[in-house]
């Protein structure tokens, strides 16, 4: 599993029904021509979201090994900002919203995703689901 740099990167990660929720929010209760930043006051740096999601993984799947093992670190994108961080302040006044899912149960829930939904995973890992963009693509644009 490849890492950019030393895996230092920190993110604010959020779980995708939280950002669903807060973009109905903002169509139900923000203020036209206003701007929202969505966050969930949830940072963490690439290598600890790894390693989190490894010791996960290994006791989903019962491994008999350290999928930690499998991360590799490797050259930093030039100019990869160290940090993005979200001031989501404004929606919560504006707007009453705020992630609803604690983290540890939002990264479960999408692992638990990807692991029932293999079929689409495959397509998606593969390039499979490309060839039905590109002619879905086509189609619409003739």
């Amino acid at each position: 599993m490849p890492v950019y740099g030393k895996g230092l990167n920190i993110r604010d990660w959020l779980y995708v029904v939280d950002h669903c929720d807060a973009i109905e929010s903002v169509i139900k209760n923000g203020k036209a021509g206003e701007v929202y930043n969505i966050g969930g006051n949830n940072e963490w740096a690439n290598i600890d979201i790894v390693n989190h999601i490894c010791k996960i993984m290994d006791k989903k799947m019962n491994w008999d090994f350290d999928s930690s093992s499998l991360i590799t670190f490797v050259s930093d994108r030039p100019g990869h900002d160290l940090r993005y961080a979200i001031d989501a302040s404004k929606i919560k006044h504006d707007c009453g919203w705020v992630p609803s899912y604690d983290f540890s149960v939002g990264i479960e829930k999408t692992i638990d995703w990807y692991l029932s939904n293999q079929e689409w995973l495959s397509e998606v890992t593969s390039g499979q689901y490309k060839l039905y963009y590109d002619k879905f693509y086509q189609q619409s644009i003739s």
